[in-house]
């Protein structure tokens, strides 16, 4: 990288600091010399690289504001691009809104412009080689599959959100006709969002991150911008964004404006789910505290829209998902109070995941203790039911087990509490999750509520399956 830099500039690199990729596996660093400045790149897959060359030329020519690419390296693995500053639409609102400055106006005027230009590079479309795109030439069945798997395996799955596989397979079949049923002959720039919109000192916009441009409709554009977990925008403004971009335009293409707005939704719903497909595997399975502070952000963008834009379409299994996770106390907002997750499982699935990025808390095993189960009037019943409560209640066992486990979480509810952590993740197991290991978690919930100032989840992973 130094040598690249080196013969570009005519002169050595003095330093080189590192720049967070957030999300992406590629690596960027700021790099200077005594007169120039640049950014750094590294990406080892090489396809993609060329499908931000090109795009770069492409959209350059074309009037838009994108970082000019200074060199590259022979293998097409290091390049150096114009270093555009720090400052994003997602950063410069994000302050204002620390030092309790109103940013109304700021977000009006900054998207409006934005979608301006997003308009200029949508209708780009039949003037670009779309064979350079990476992964695929169009957003697809086949773009769309790997998105909404995605969401399944990564945010489903590790969240453990139940669902019945081959239902939601055919709902996945069905929501990917209706979104293909439309106008798919825009350039679709893939990630338009804030933290991919420079604002350089010259107040200009300048666009970023489109190695994943390919050609699709129109609104999945628009729903990235709007709808992205961190940006926070109002939704009354958001309405009258939307608007505003369909009223442009249809100055310039012609289109139906109420089935373009009903469309929307769709796509909304579609990359919401990629958003949280990339949540769960850069916060749940990477340990990514970012990613797991977007997630009541989103979820709350996905409680609004299925709740104010229901699609005109029978989805059942997926239905059943959304309201799921839109209502699910897990995925609902932190306070600043101490948050202790509780949850019975069976060792026959697994301990479950600490999906707080702390790196797990306290497993207690109740395999010890007396087994309901073992009893024909018992089998069918679970912890919750009384006559299971009865039975535990009246074994000397439980109660000095209770005891136990109870002294062990106050000490660190107390301790937690007063260091000012958020997070305490507690696991009952039993051989099936279903009596001992239920009636524990119940019986800890209970009595944190009453003698702490806590934010109690409560979960019982077997029963909710």
């Amino acid at each position: 990288m130094e040598t690249l830099f080196e013969t570009w500039a005519g002169e050595p690199c003095i330093k080189k600091t590192p720049i967070s990729a957030n999300g992406s596996n590629r690596q960027y660093f700021r790099m200077t010399s005594e007169n120039k400045r640049c950014i750094g790149s590294y990406n080892a897959d090489v396809r993609e690289n060329e499908a931000f060359f090109y795009f770069a030329d492409q959209l350059r020519e074309r009037g838009i504001r994108v970082p000019e690419i200074y060199a590259i390296s022979a293998d097409r693995t290091r390049y150096l691009q114009q270093d555009l500053g720090d400052t994003t639409i997602y950063s410069y609102i994000s302050s204002k809104r620390a030092n309790n400055i109103d940013v109304t106006e700021d977000i009006i005027n900054l998207y409006t412009r934005a979608l301006d230009d997003l308009i200029n590079i949508q209708t780009l479309a039949r003037d670009v080689d779309f064979s350079y795109s990476y992964p695929r030439p169009s957003f697809d069945r086949q773009s769309l599959q790997w998105d909404l798997n995605y969401f399944k395996y990564y945010f489903l799955r590790m969240a453990n959100i139940p669902f019945d596989e081959q239902k939601l397979e055919d709902d996945y079949s069905r929501f990917i006709d209706y979104l293909l049923d439309e106008d798919c002959s825009y350039f679709l720039y893939r990630d338009f969002q804030g933290r991919n919109i420079m604002i350089c000192p010259d107040k200009e916009l300048y666009y970023i991150d489109f190695q994943g441009a390919r050609q699709g409709a129109a609104q999945y554009d628009v729903a990235a911008l709007l709808y992205s977990a961190k940006s926070e925008i109002p939704q009354e403004i958001r309405d009258r964004l939307l608007q505003y971009y369909i009223d442009k335009l249809s100055q310039t293409v012609a289109i139906d404006k109420e089935r373009f707005a009903e469309k929307f939704h769709g796509y909304v719903l579609a990359r919401m789910m990629q958003a949280m497909g990339a949540y769960g595997y850069r916060g749940f399975f990477e340990k990514k505290e970012y990613f797991l502070r977007s997630i009541p952000l989103a979820v709350a963008n996905l409680r609004n829209v299925i709740r104010e834009h229901p699609l005109s379409l029978e989805l059942p299994e997926l239905n059943k998902v959304w309201e799921n996770i839109a209502y699910n106390d897990f995925f609902q907002p932190h306070d600043d109070r101490l948050n202790v997750r509780i949850f019975s499982f069976s060792y026959k699935k697994g301990i479950p995941v600490d999906k707080s990025g702390n790196g797990g808390g306290f497993v207690f095993d109740c395999r010890a203790l007396p087994n309901p189960g073992r009893y024909d009037e018992y089998k069918q019943l679970t912890g919750l039911d009384q006559p299971v409560i009865e039975f535990l209640e009246s074994k000397e066992e439980i109660t000095n087990f209770l005891n136990h486990v109870t002294a062990i979480i106050d000490h660190s509810v107390e301790d937690y509490t007063s260091r000012g952590f958020f997070n305490l993740m507690v696991n009952f197991g039993c051989t099936g999750g279903q009596h001992r290991s239920v009636y524990c978690a119940e019986q800890l919930a209970k009595h944190i509520r009453e003698k702490y100032d806590c934010r109690v989840v409560l979960r019982h992973l077997e029963q909710q399956k």
